[in-house]
Order: structure tokens, then sequence, then C-alpha cells
């Protein structure tokens, strides 16, 4: 029995400093990510003119109502478009599915706000910050783009698209206070998504879900449109 409980513990041990190497790493990653993509987060008047505007996706509501987070995203979006900071926007998200439709929601917003029409282009296949960023390379042929989402999501996305060779730059879209309970769980989400990202973006590149024909950046946002809309 003794010796049972001689291997037990030394088991527990083991398991506990793996634990503690696999958190170090795991930490060490995050800050790492954090730290590269930093001095690529700017205020909006520091930008030169880039190729496109870069709008990450977040949810929407089945009316077709965006969040409070794509809200700003896309309020940020349209001040950096009136400012002269890209003549095209790019809006990145979910629409595997016929029920759920991040994209035309963003370009309706976007509309809404007196946005022409042919300067938004969708990518319908953004389902996540990696294939939103790789698309934006390999469908719409940017080359220097500016990337708008929240400041916790900001670092991972300018880490990718500087990775993927990406002149990119950040805006951070934080115009409201969106819960610290909400804030700290997607704080926690983030440091596993950075860990996936610095392995996608940096090691093994691998393809999005769907990678289609080129569609320049400097094409008629109607080329986008879905058939049925």
């Amino acid at each position: 029995m003794g010796l049972l409980k001689k291997h037990i513990v030394r088991i527990i041990k083991v398991i506990l400093v793996a634990a503690v190497a696999v958190t170090i790493v795991a930490l060490s990653i995050d800050y790492y990510v954090e730290q590269n993509a930093r001095k690529y987060i700017v205020n909006p008047d520091e930008l030169t003119k880039a190729d496109a505007i870069l709008v990450l996706g977040a949810y929407v509501f089945p009316d077709g109502t965006v969040s409070s987070m794509l809200n700003d995203r896309l309020s940020v979006a349209q001040e950096l478009y009136e400012k002269g900071k890209a003549d095209k926007i790019i809006v990145s998200g979910d629409h595997g599915q016929n029920d759920y439709d991040e994209v035309n929601a963003m370009k309706s917003f976007l509309k809404n706000e007196k946005i022409p029409a042919e300067n938004i282009l969708m990518d319908h296949a953004g389902f996540s910050t990696y294939e939103s960023v790789y698309l934006a390379r390999d469908i719409f042929d940017a080359k220097k783009i500016i990337i708008v989402t929240q400041k916790y999501h900001l670092f991972r996305a300018v880490f990718i698209a500087r990775q993927l060779g990406l002149d990119a730059y950040g805006v951070a879209s934080d115009k409201h206070d969106y819960g610290e309970a909400l804030m700290k769980v997607y704080r926690q989400r983030e440091i596993a998504a950075r860990n996936k990202d610095f392995f996608f973006a940096k090691f093994i590149k691998p393809k999005p879900t769907f990678l289609g024909e080129a569609i320049p950046v400097t094409s008629d946002g109607a080329v986008t449109d879905d058939d049925s809309k």
C-alpha cells in the first residue's frame, strides 16, 4: 500500500509540473503575440492610406441587428473611411448558414451610414480571425490593411496579418463598456486563441475553409453580393 501511495504521489507531482510548464508556455506565447503587435496598433491620425479597412465580424441578432461590439467596429470603420484612410472596406464574418449572416448585416449598417455599396466588399467565409486575414490577402489581394476590432482581439489580428506578410495596422473600437464579466471571459479565451494562431500564422499557415477566385480590393463591392439578396 505504501508503494502504491508513493507511485500516486509521484504521478500527481508529474502532472502538476506538466500543468505549470504548459501554463508558462501558454502565457509566454500570449505575451509574445501582444508585444509583437503592440507597435502597430495606432491612433487614426497616425495612419497613412491603406488598400482597405478590414472589419472583423461579431454576433448579429436574428433580426439582423448588430451586437454592441460589432456596432462599435463598424462605427470606427466608418470614421476611418470618412477620414480617407482607405477607399474600400472589407467586412469579414460568418455566413456559413442561410439563417446566420454577419456580413450582409455589416454591409447594411455601413450603407445606412451613407457609405457607397460599391466600396464595401463582403467576405462571407471569415469564420475565424486567421481566415479573415488570410482571405484579405489571397482573395482581395490587399497589401496594406487597417484592422478594426476591440483591443483585446486586435493584438492577435495584427500579429496574424504581419506574420502572413501584410503591412497591417490596427485601430481599437472600444467605444463602450461591454461589462467586466464578459470581457474577463473574452480575455481568458483570447489566451488560447493567441496560442493557436501563433502556431497557425508563424509555422503551419493552413489554408482557410474556402478559397475561391481572386476579387481585387479595387473591385466594385457588388461582385461579393449574394445572388439571393
